[in-house]
């Protein structure tokens, strides 16, 4: 049957036999040359909204890659995983489960003697799927609000950087920080971990009321070229969901 808005045609006969059928609908079409008529446009927003609508249409669907994911999710231990937090860092015991955070999943880094440190961020994330517990330099086990408010004294935007940072992870993706080159985030492409291949993108995480000029909006550009990178405005809306825009320089 031809589906609704769409054409149907068929490659030539070979040998009585039907070679193809070929489907095509009129809105991808349209959809197409409204997407390269905007690019041409000489209009920052129309390119920006173009390009929105390319890498959706490329991304696979959130419930998807969450399935997808927690088939590769590393095996919760059988007893999670004991962290120490000292001023930015959260150390770890030096144990197997704790060092197959790093091994198998690229969260913190490896130090001398065994144990892993872990960013502030990446030990709320283990935290939220009950593989870490968290105690204070006294004992005193941090539960998930008290952490989050430790936390923020540290970073002041501490939880729209979180929110960004637990989407990327959710999504299949290695995120981590992005100083030395000027931004929040690196991130890198499915499947690669950091030391394999250099990270993909570079990501700045807003939140929606958040105002900032076309210079500060410039500035960010330039970072990601200048370290050969893509840029990733991640915007966190009041229900904590994230949307992506990809920035580029386009040359009218």
């Amino acid at each position: 049957m031809r589906p609704p808005g769409c054409l149907v045609g068929h490659f030539p006969k070979e040998n009585g036999r039907l070679a193809a059928k070929v489907v095509v609908c009129i809105r991808d079409i349209l959809f197409k040359i409204t997407l390269q008529k905007a690019l041409k446009r000489n209009s920052p927003h129309l390119r920006l909204m173009a390009k929105k609508k390319a890498v959706e249409a490329a991304e696979p669907e959130t419930s998807d890659v969450k399935k997808t994911e927690e088939k590769v999710e590393l095996k919760k231990p059988k007893n999670p995983v004991l962290g120490i937090l000292t001023g930015e860092r959260v150390i770890t015991e030096s144990s197997d489960d704790a060092r197959d955070f790093y091994n198998q999943s690229r969260f913190g880094t490896l130090n001398e003697s065994g144990k892993v440190e872990l960013s502030l961020l990446e030990a709320l994330y283990l935290m939220e799927r009950e593989r870490l517990i968290v105690k204070s330099e006294s004992g005193k086990t941090l539960p998930f609000e008290l952490y989050v408010k430790k936390a923020r004294k540290v970073e002041p935007n501490f939880w729209i950087r979180y929110v960004v940072f637990r989407d990327m992870r959710n999504r299949g993706y290695i995120i981590k920080t992005a100083l030395k080159f000027g931004a929040d985030f690196r991130v890198y492409d499915r499947g690669v971990k950091p030391g394999e291949d250099h990270a993909k993108w570079i990501v700045f995480p807003v939140h929606e009321a958040s105002v900032f000029t076309w210079h500060e909006f410039s500035a960010k550009n330039r970072v990601a070229h200048s370290t050969k990178k893509r840029l990733l405005l991640a915007i966190v809306d009041d229900e904590n969901d994230v949307t992506y825009y990809q920035v580029s320089w386009t040359r009218p």
